[in-house]
């Protein structure tokens, strides 16, 4: 990976972190509990449940990404960004552009 790459790759890293962090709160705002007193109906009432349920799947998901991206970043300060972790050989630098946290090759992300 070329240093022009690298310094792209961690600007990546460093705009998904910080947008990821936003959405890390605004699903803690959608996920807070429903308060009984409020009175939105029986059925808006299970609608909320189950969108809070929804919302919370979400923010367990969001939180693993936002912990991934802080170890690619400190991957990239130990000088190991972009190196697949299984077999050694550089991970592509498209595939990092997707995904900035992956740790593996397509070859071997794709092997038991």
């Amino acid at each position: 990976m070329t240093e022009q790459e690298k310094e792209e790759l961690l600007e990546i890293i460093h705009d998904q972190i910080e947008s990821t962090k936003v959405e890390v709160k605004e699903l803690i705002e959608l996920t807070k509990p429903i308060s009984l007193d409020n009175s939105i109906g029986r059925l808006s009432r299970m609608d909320a449940i189950n969108n809070k349920t929804i919302n919370e799947s979400a923010l367990r998901e969001k939180k693993k990404i936002l912990q991934k991206l802080e170890r690619a970043k400190e991957r990239s300060k130990e000088g190991k960004l972009g190196t697949c972790l299984k077999c050694g050989e550089e991970i592509p630098f498209g595939r990092l552009k997707i995904m900035p946290y992956t740790t593996r090759c397509v070859k071997c992300a794709n092997r038991p």
